[in-house]
């Protein structure tokens, strides 16, 4: 027998587990009890899909020796009511060992760093170590910069050094954009005792195993949790309302947030307004009942400070509706009758108030022109709408986040 035809150790097994994971998950999106319409059901699939993906190149990322950024999540891989102005990265840490991150700053309104312990599960949201932005760095004339985590004594610790405690285990950073045509900027990651020496790993059939299955693991574990962040900070508000402002839960130190849910037919519209304020950040979206956002690529369904009009009375007043109003401000729920609502504002220097936050009217399509004190100019032409649809479109190719 050649050596070809000879078994290998692990062969023929790697998939098993991983199968078996995928149809347990699609078992819990179809059984979702919030499925109730053939465009839940659509969603479902297409967010299994994504987080099959995503699951599999998680696993593969792990890369001890030589770590490096992944877009945690993308177009392609929606999770966690997503922020269609945000690009997500994340590396795996140590915590005895010490990593320099190396950067220069592109022109988006933030950029922030947090060291994570541990994951989102279905019962808990990680412990958030340390979190801060830009604004605590030494960035160089020409945009750069430098950092690094590691022990606090490391002899290869940067000017900016952020001890690592015993519980990191994950470095999560947002790059987050106003102007969807801004500079994105750049970022790396490096173990410092390691950079420039060779990976002494090698692939094996059992590695693979090892992989496949921590994939299937982690795939049941994001449908779950997922399943499950909404019921905590969500669904037990009532239908048709946005919260106070509050800080966002996870840690982010800069961000406040407004939330709810709604519940909407074609008739109605939600005519939301909330103060520009002067906030760098403030973003408005609706996500779906999987807890992902809406399409914001091909339709507006997110606005932020910058591409929202902003009335003279310096108040956004968006208008949620599945039928077009004619203005500016329409953020489209694309036959999405039910789902979440979410305000973020970031790069604070102070709380919020309830004053700084939005206020909400359920009203019937015939009445949101009355209900829009600057209606003649919110007003857009098709042509103009048409043009806000490039500009997302030319933006998140921009981006090339994928």
């Amino acid at each position: 027998m050649s050596g070809l035809d000879t078994p290998l150790a692990g062969s023929g097994h790697s998939t098993t587990v991983l199968k078996a994971a995928i149809a347990e998950a699609e078992e819990l999106v179809r059984g979702a009890s919030f499925v109730k319409t053939e465009q839940d059901l659509a969603d479902g699939l297409d967010y299994l899909a994504g987080s099959i993906r995503a699951s599999l190149q998680m696993a593969w990322a792990y890369q001890p020796e030589h770590p490096f950024f992944v877009n945690s999540t993308s177009q392609h891989t929606k999770m966690g009511l997503d922020n269609p102005d945000t690009v997500y990265y994340h590396a795996n840490l140590g915590r005895d060992r010490t990593y320099v991150v190396r950067g220069r700053r592109g022109s988006t309104v933030d950029l922030s760093f947090q060291v994570l312990g541990g994951d989102y599960t279905p019962s808990s949201t990680p412990d958030s170590s340390t979190a801060f932005d830009d604004r605590d760095l030494s960035i160089a004339p020409d945009a750069t910069f430098e950092l690094s985590f590691g022990p606090a004594d490391s002899p290869d610790r940067c000017e900016h050094h952020v001890a690592l405690p015993e519980t990191a285990a994950m470095l999560a950073v947002r790059e987050v954009y106003d102007d969807w045509a801004a500079d994105r900027g750049a970022l790396t990651i490096h173990r410092a005792d390691t950079l420039g020496v060779p990976s002494a790993t090698r692939p094996t059939p059992a590695a693979a195993d090892k992989r496949y299955a921590v994939a299937a693991k982690m795939l049941i574990g994001r449908i779950k949790t997922w399943f499950a962040f909404p019921e905590w900070f969500y669904l037990n508000e009532p239908v048709n309302t946005l919260t106070e402002p509050r800080p966002t839960p996870g840690g982010l130190v800069s961000q406040y947030s407004s939330v709810g849910h709604y519940d909407l037919a074609d008739d109605q519209a939600l005519v939301i307004e909330v103060p520009r304020g002067t906030a760098p950040y403030l973003g408005f979206q609706l996500g779906t009942v999987w807890y992902t956002s809406l399409d914001y690529i091909q339709h507006q369904t997110s606005l932020n400070g910058h591409q929202a009009q902003v009335d003279p009375d310096g108040v956004i007043r968006h208008v949620v509706a599945e039928r077009d109003p004619g203005v500016a401000n329409w953020v489209e729920r694309i036959g999405h009758d039910r789902g979440y609502l979410q305000f973020r504002w970031q790069r604070l220097d102070g709380p919020l108030t309830a004053e700084d936050g939005p206020t909400l009217r359920l009203v019937h399509t015939d009445e949101v022109a009355a209900a829009l004190p600057y209606y003649d100019d919110n007003r857009v032409t098709a042509e103009q709408w048409a043009e806000r649809i490039a500009a997302r479109q030319r933006g998140v190719a921009g981006r090339m986040i994928g």
